[in-house]
């Protein structure tokens, strides 16, 4: 993916940085220009390096006043046709949604940084938990699609932030990198090449919000073009004109809207195998929980143990494909996650084999022994 290579944000060579430093320099290396957030635990880092940064690169930063402002700075920008993000954590992330519905509704292509606490409502704030993932799904009323990334390194912090925003300039949408604390806090060695590939919008002819192709994604002029633009998050026809009495309208808008997304999977999706060849047990693991799964799958490996492990990068949608046809081989899966089982439901949907599920809500890691002790207990 990508229609031109660019330059990163900072020379080619190696770094050392934290997971949230790793995002800001993949965004502005995406071509990010406008940042509007409000600073939360333990997404701060973000903000304060976008903050230094921008004025390098002629880009915008602004402090809103909270996070319902945030989103809603953040989709004005990408009408004005800037390369647009927020970061945040889970209360924030809470305040964004009826925002995020709103950019979903009129394809406002932006990018929605999570990086997970261990909640619900205030909760432990500097503790770790993947309890928003549902809401990144669900968390907005009405049917939409959304695209939420998952990563698993302070690498992956840059460079699936880099994807996150030509996901969302190609699809015309918010995409949501679901991000964990201890993700972001954590530091590394990370590897900036020389050129990274970068999808830009289309602002070409065409009605905007409507294409004669049914899964089709339409241009998108911004204000300042000279186009006679109407952006309202009510329903409205292809040209944008307010439809909020017509079925048929409606109906054809949120399907198109979901097509776009369901009929290019294979464009979106992406996993990671692990030791799966001739694998008797599996896990299925995403985020910093995949780190520990790895691990446990190395250690069980080298002591006679057939196991492997399926890593999610890409959480909505959904891999279900790729999930059934692994479980059609194995006589056990596991999963590990740190909430209380929420894609282990989506994992159910779809098992071909029998599931086991670990869950930890304690504002803490899974460790690879805790692992390593349940695949021995399923084994026996």
């Amino acid at each position: 993916m990508g229609d031109r290579r660019v330059k990163p944000s900072l020379p080619e060579g190696r770094y050392f940085f934290s997971g949230n430093e790793a995002v800001a320099e993949g965004a502005l290396s995406a071509g990010c220009r406008f940042y509007g957030g409000y600073p939360i635990t333990p997404s701060s880092e973000i903000m304060e390096r976008m903050a230094a940064r921008l004025p390098e690169f002629d880009g915008v930063f602004i402090q809103m006043e909270d996070e319902i402002a945030s989103i809603a700075s953040v989709i004005g920008a990408s009408w004005a046709g800037a390369k647009a993000m927020t970061a945040t954590s889970g209360p924030g992330f809470s305040l964004m949604q009826e925002g995020i519905g709103y950019a979903a509704f009129t394809e406002a292509p932006c990018v929605v940084v999570d990086i997970q606490r261990a909640g619900p409502s205030t909760g432990q704030a500097t503790k770790v938990g993947s309890g928003d993932l549902m809401q990144a799904k669900w968390g907005s009323h009405g049917d939409y699609l959304p695209i939420a990334l998952s990563p698993w390194s302070v690498q992956e912090m840059f460079d699936l932030t880099i994807r996150a925003f030509n996901l969302a300039e190609r699809f015309r949408t918010p995409v949501f990198l679901m991000g964990e604390e201890a993700t972001a806090h954590l530091r590394e060695s990370i590897r900036v090449p020389g050129e990274i590939a970068v999808s830009e919008r289309n602002r070409g002819e065409g009605p905007p919000f409507g294409t004669d192709e049914p899964d089709g994604v339409p241009p998108m002029p911004v204000f300042g073009d000279g186009r006679k633009l109407l952006v309202t998050g009510s329903t409205h026809d292809q040209e944008g004109f307010r439809k909020t009495d017509d079925p048929e309208t409606h109906r054809r808008l949120v399907e198109r809207l979901h097509k776009k997304i369901l009929n290019h999977q294979d464009e979106i999706i992406q996993t990671e195998a692990y030791h799966l060849k001739g694998a008797e047990v599996g896990i299925i693991a995403y985020g910093f929980t995949a780190r520990s799964a790895l691990f446990a799958v190395q250690r069980l490996r080298k002591a006679g143990v057939a196991a492997g492990l399926l890593r999610l990068q890409t959480l909505w949608p959904f891999p279900y494909d790729v999930v059934e046809s692994l479980t059609r081989s194995l006589k056990h899966c596991l999963t590990f996650e740190m909430n209380m089982g929420q894609i282990s439901g989506e994992i159910q949907k779809v098992c071909r084999c029998p599931l086991h599920v670990t869950t930890q809500v304690n504002g803490t890691i899974i460790s690879p022994a805790t692992m390593e002790t349940k695949v021995r207990e399923v084994l026996s």
